[in-house]
């Protein structure tokens, strides 16, 4: 399956690079990078190898690293939209807005 970006989870992966890149290094910001792939093709081969989220119906939950974690759906068209990027750290209620 070919996994792509929602508009949302595309801005917020942005700023994830930017704050990587601005706060740590390019070192942390390409380990960064080369987990979300290695997620990225674990789930495109097996979609529901992470947690089906009991509060967000429909939507897989993949934990990244402690700090981040995303949120993905299959689609009709057996595509996987990754809905959005969270950091763990901040308020849960403000995961609401992106879903």
């Amino acid at each position: 399956m070919s996994v792509f970006l929602s508009p949302q989870a595309q801005f917020n992966l942005e700023k994830l690079n930017d704050y990587l890149l601005e706060n740590w290094n390019s070192k942390a910001r390409d380990e960064f990078v080369a987990k979300l792939t290695s997620k990225f093709e674990q789930i495109s081969h097996f979609p529901q190898s992470c947690v089906l989220s009991e509060k967000h119906k429909g939507l897989y939950k993949c934990v990244l690293t402690k700090q981040t974690t995303f949120y993905y759906r299959i689609t009709e068209k057996s595509e996987i939209e990754v809905i959005t990027f969270f950091d763990t750290r901040q308020n849960p209620d403000n995961l609401k807005k992106d879903l």
